[in-house]
Formats: structure tokens, C-alpha cells, sequence
């Protein structure tokens, strides 16, 4: 069962489209949304919300969004980039001021959130740290029995340490049945928490895979020559030669997920080079 699944998403900007763009995540999974800036993360998690208008369908847990929004948004729980509460008033206020939205908020939950995360509800927003903002965010959306998180860019910001934590909390929510689908550009919290990759590149998807799978499909080679690298993929100048990448059942060394990015981005530029 797919917690989320999103067809034919399309936003038109003067600037930039996203494209028709499709993809699901299963239930109890986390994936993560990856792009450079500007590729499109935002877009797509604000269009999911409908936080801007666009075209297309999004269902949750097969709930069709435009038929049924306020139940489907009963059950996501959103966190956006960046951080807006009022910076003076308390975190006890901010969570009285919130409840009333939901029908289903659960003060309990709540407070068992925040005693987990070790928030002070006396505490002002301006006295937390990048970290325990984006944790109290979190325990706003678990409190009226959200069931999908979509956060965009949570670790952004944050110090190696921060981010540990948090992924911690992800991986703690999947195990509590929670489905996460993130956005960021850092590929090691990826590598840490993800099931799944969603890789957008200029409004299109350049690849939606198991991580994993995807992992495995690439293997990054260098050649000595551009002549020697004809066939590869995402051929680029590097120290001491060329570098690409193959499929890869063929000889060459593991590929991370960011040379996997680059190199996938160098071949688009190619290909779009070579029809103009």
C-alpha cells in the first residue's frame, strides 16, 4: 500500500516548470526527495500540500486529495523550510494556539512527544536550537496522529551532531509504522535513513529507485582519455584524466549517491547541449 502517490504533478512558473512529474512511497518507508537548488523539492511538497496551486493528482493512504483534503491533511503531518513561530512566545503557546486546527489533536501525545525530545514547553522559540526547532515542529505534527511526514529540508542547517539525531527520529518513527518523505541535498543523511530516492532535476525526475537499487545500477570509472570515455555517462574532466560512470555490471569502483548526481546532471547538460 502506497502512503503517497503522486501523478502528472505540474507547476508553471515564468522560470521553471515542474513537469508532469510521478512517484509513490510505500507505507512505513522513508524516501528522500534530492536535487541540487532550484530542482524542484519545494515546489513539489508545497503542490502536495497545496500550499501553491498546480496540476495533477495526489492520493494519501488512497484518500484522493482534491475529493477529501481535510482528512487527507488529517493525516500529514508538514514541516516546512524554515522555522516561523513567533520567536516570544512559548512553546506551551504555541501548541495551545495550534490544537484547535485538528480535531484529532492529542495533548497526551503531545506531551509524550516533547518529553522524548527533550522540550522545555516553558522554553521560547528564540532559546531553541536549529535542531530542537525542527524537533518541536515534529512533535506538533505527531499530535494529531499524522501518519505522513513530509519535511522539507529538515537538516538543513543543522551541525553533523544535530543531524544524527535527527535521522535517529526518523528511524524511530518508521518503526512506529511513520512514513517520512524528506527533501535535502545532503546525501549522508540519505544514506543513513532512506528506502528510496526521488531524484529531481530541473522540474523532471532524472531517477525514483530504491536506494539501494539505485546504488547498485552505477559504477564510476575513469579513463585516460574523453576518446576512452565515449559510452559513459556524464563524461568530465577530473585530476588526472576522465571520469563517468557505467552500468554497473561493468568494471569500475562503487559511485556514491552525490557522484551518482553529478554525473546523471552532466549527462542532461550534454544531451541538451547536443540539441541546440
Amino acid at each position: 500500500m502506497y502512503a503517497l502517490e503522486v501523478q502528472n504533478l505540474k507547476k508553471v512558473y515564468p522560470n521553471f516548470t515542474l513537469d508532469n512529474i510521478s512517484f509513490a512511497v510505500e507505507v512505513g518507508t522513508i524516501a528522500g526527495l534530492i536535487g541540487r537548488n532550484g530542482a524542484g523539492k519545494s515546489t513539489t511538497l508545497k503542490s502536495i500540500m497545496r500550499l501553491i496551486s498546480s496540476e495533477g493528482k495526489v492520493k494519501v493512504f488512497g484518500r484522493d486529495f482534491s475529493e477529501e483534503e481535510s482528512a487527507a491533511k488529517e493525516l500529514i503531518g508538514y514541516v516546512g523550510g524554515g522555522f516561523r513561530f513567533y520567536p516570544n512566545q512559548t512553546l506551551a503557546a504555541i501548541a495551545k494556539a495550534v490544537a484547535p486546527f485538528y480535531p484529532h489533536w492529542d495533548e497526551n501525545a503531545f506531551k509524550r512527544c516533547c518529553e522524548a525530545y527533550e522540550l522545555v514547553l516553558s522554553k521560547k522559540v528564540r532559546e531553541l536550537s536549529e535542531g530542537m526547532k525542527i524537533k518541536f515542529a515534529l512533535a506538533l505534527a505527531l499530535s494529531h496522529g499524522a501518519k505522513l511526514l513530509l519535511l522539507d529540508e529538515p537538516t538543513s542547517g543543522l551541525d553533523p551532531l544535530s543531524r544524527e539525531d535527527l535521522c535517529d527520529t526518523l528511524l524511530s518513527l518508521k518503526a512506529r509504522g511513520v512514513t517520512v518523505l524528506f527533501s535535502t541535498h545532503i546525501t549522508s543523511d540519505l544514506m543513513r535513513v532512506a528506502d528510496r530516492i526521488v531524484y529531481l532535476s530541473d522540474g523532471t525526475i532524472l531517477a525514483d529507485a530504491p536506494l539501494q537499487e539505485l546504488m547498485a545500477r552505477y559504477r564510476v570509472k575513469k579513463f585516460s582519455s574523453a576518446s576512452e570515455a565515449e559510452g559513459a555517462i556524464g563524461v568530465k574532466a577530473v585530476k588526472d584524466g576522465f571520469e563517468g560512470l557505467v552500468m554497473g555490471n561493468q568494471e569500475g569502483r562503487e559511485a556514491t549517491l552525490d557522484e551518482i548526481m553529478i554525473h546523471l546532471e552532466w549527462e542532461k547538460r550534454r544531451q541538451n547541449e547536443s540539441t541546440h
